[in-house]
């Protein structure tokens, strides 16, 4: 009888302890998808606090003004493969301008050659030549790259570049426009 206690007692605090320790999991994944929820957040890339551009136009007048692979990368924050852009290995010297509405953005004297396949550079032309948003598409968090006149969607910077900035602007080619020096 003892025995037969002993082991009811032991199935007892067994499944008690189970129980317990499945309604501590369901907690530690319900508050996991809570914060990763809060921390990516279901807005699919956008910003919802988005911001007020001098150049500011409708979907369909950039539709009309824009290539197809212009506007879904410029407006739709879309990127192009590696090593397909016509600008990734142009060393010609110049600017690279918005291919959306021509403001100057980078020089070709800050471009150098990063391996990605996407034209890099270490700085702006001018600080204020840029806008770096948070992007959490994806499932990671970036510092997104636009142009401050238009809003339009260049590539990402990333902590990975050369001196004398540590930084690199991968930029998808579409994106922009080169003005070679005269």
């Amino acid at each position: 009888m003892i025995e037969m206690l002993t082991v009811n007692t032991l199935h007892k605090m067994k499944t008690n302890h189970v129980k317990k320790t499945a309604t501590k999991a369901g907690w530690h994944a319900a508050l996991y998808m809570l914060l990763l929820l809060l921390t990516t957040g279901c807005t699919n890339g956008q910003n919802k606090n988005e911001m007020k551009y001098e150049i500011s136009k409708t979907p369909e007048e950039w539709k009309a003004e824009l290539t197809s692979e212009e506007y879904h990368i410029l407006r739709e924050k879309g990127t192009e493969r590696a090593f397909s852009g016509d600008l990734w290995d142009n060393k010609k010297e110049g600017t690279y301008t918005c291919a959306a509405c021509g403001q100057a953005l980078f020089s070709s004297e800050t471009k150098y050659t990063s391996g990605t396949g996407w034209p890099s550079f270490f700085k702006p032309l001018e600080k204020s030549s840029v806008a770096i948003e948070e992007d959490r598409s994806l499932g990671m968090v970036r510092e997104e790259v636009l142009c401050s006149r238009c809003g339009g969607h260049l590539g990402h910077v990333f902590p990975d570049g050369p001196e004398p900035t540590g930084l690199r602007y991968c930029l998808n080619s579409a994106a922009l426009d080169f003005e070679p020096e005269d």
